[in-house]
């Protein structure tokens, strides 16, 4: 297994940040296996979705829907509502794994690898790309 860790900057938003193109560029040329992204952080996740057709704004907007800040969280270090980003990866895991053929990405029209981060208090995010060779 091949694996390298990417350093990401998410800035003080919430944000669905797309990964694909560093992911096909990981891939490039290494034949047939599959492609593991897992994020090493408690408060943010890994989604395949479409992005820049507002799926991705649409993510966020029922993520604050259903994990409001303004709920009474039992995890109340950090900023107002920082334990709804604890809760998150139960729901957008932090782990995706994609089949890789011929040294591409198998993903569909439509489809790209994001990072999920919600948490305004840690900007700087680690992402693990893995290829296990089939």
């Amino acid at each position: 297994m091949d694996s390298i860790v990417l350093d990401v900057n998410t800035g003080a938003r919430e944000v669905v940040l797309d990964l694909t193109s560093r992911c096909e560029q990981f891939v490039s040329g290494r034949g047939d296996g599959l492609l593991h992204v897992f994020v090493p952080h408690a408060t943010a996740g890994v989604a395949i979705l479409e992005t820049g057709a507002g799926s991705d704004l649409d993510l966020l907007a029922v993520l604050e829907d259903l994990l409001p800040r303004d709920f009474e969280w039992r995890h109340r270090h950090g900023s107002p509502g920082h334990g709804r980003d604890h809760v998150l990866p139960a729901l957008i895991p932090p782990y995706a794994t994609v089949p890789v053929l011929a040294g591409r990405l198998t993903l569909g029209t439509w489809q790209s690898i994001c990072l999920v981060d919600t948490n305004r208090d840690n900007p700087d995010r680690h992402v693990r790309l893995s290829f296990l060779a089939g």
